[in-house]
């Protein structure tokens, strides 16, 4: 990137040495996560939250997430130890960007929220720095809206949790420059991840627009008592999300025939939910605090031990297949 089109030169590069720097604002379930993703692949991170409480605890949930990766053989001690020493809570945000290379930012999925903070983190930010919106949803253009340079900002869009998950949406807004839109793809390469570039910015980019299309079928399906939530899941763990892993929809249809994929989405497809609002089960939920993972009632009921039990099974699970992948290719 040139400094002319929002990235920084050459030169500017070499100065800065061989430890990049990087700022992440939120210290949260995804923002200690891409930290730590960040700190592994060498860069000094510093991460700022308004919360006080989520920055005290934020090298413990890091330090948490690395015992899995230290248990599976995937980072030895020292590369433990060195990914905890290059994280480092900031007093401020101000102090977060000041010399960052790349700020990514992983905040509440509130759209004023994020645009109010991408007019400060471009003054806070040196006028180089890539600047990055962690969304899972929305647009970029949008988020960039008060922005005197939007050209400036890429989507990055980890998955949860995005220190496991090697999938990274790469969004271009409709004002984002090649330039910063292929830095940015290197950057996920450089962390070891799978950048999969997204040309258009539309809300929900490409994962989410499939993912909650599926859950709008599932919510559906429990709410007619066609099913149980537990059978709706089992059906997908041990049915045709196996097969998620390893085959795209686009694929498997090739492989299914797509004569066949013809015929049963003529006869299908009218018969599915296709409401476009929220699911009256999920506003029940939410109006009760029922939040899942964070409140110990969801579909589910979840525990201290069983959340803690449930996460690492996760983790766990999803580094393995994640590895056998690769191995694979």
């Amino acid at each position: 990137m040139s400094e002319g089109k929002g990235g920084a030169s050459p030169q500017a590069k070499e100065e800065r040495g061989a430890a990049p720097k990087a700022a992440v604002i939120g210290a949260g379930t995804m923002g200690h996560g891409i930290a730590q993703d960040l700190a592994l692949a060498g860069h000094a991170v510093l991460v700022w939250d308004e919360s006080p409480a989520s920055l005290e605890r934020l090298k413990q949930r890091v330090d948490e997430s690395l015992a899995v990766f230290k248990d599976m053989g995937l980072v030895s001690p020292e590369q433990a130890a060195a990914c905890l020493d290059n994280i480092a809570p900031a007093a401020s945000l101000e102090d977060a960007c000041a010399e960052a290379e790349v700020v990514i930012e992983a905040v509440f999925e509130d759209l004023s929220l994020k645009q109010g903070l991408f007019a400060r983190l471009e003054k806070a930010a040196p006028a180089g720095a890539l600047l990055v919106s962690n969304t899972s949803a929305l647009r970029i253009s949008e988020i960039a809206a008060n922005m005197a340079r939007p050209e400036r900002l890429v989507g990055l869009h980890f998955w949860n949790p995005p220190q496991v998950v090697p999938c990274v949406e790469v969004v271009k807004g409709e004002l984002t420059t090649d330039q910063v839109f292929e830095e940015a793809a290197a950057l996920v390469e450089r962390l070891g991840k799978e950048p999969v570039r997204v040309n258009k910015d539309i809300p929900g980019f490409l994962g989410n627009r499939m993912q909650h299309a599926l859950q709008r079928e599932a919510m559906s399906l429990v709410e007619s008592g066609v099913a149980s939530a537990e059978d709706v899941d089992r059906v997908v763990k041990y049915g045709f999300g196996l097969r998620l892993a390893f085959l795209g929809p686009l694929e498997r249809a090739d492989m299914g025939g797509l004569d066949v994929t013809l015929k049963v989405q003529d006869y299908l497809l009218p018969r599915l939910d296709n409401r476009t609002t929220a699911s009256p089960l999920l506003r029940e939920k939410v109006e009760r605090g029922e939040l899942g993972l964070k409140s110990g009632q969801g579909f589910y009921d979840w525990g201290p031990e069983k959340t803690k039990a449930a996460v690492s099974r996760r983790d766990r699970a999803l580094l393995a297949i994640s590895r056998l992948l690769r191995e694979l290719d």
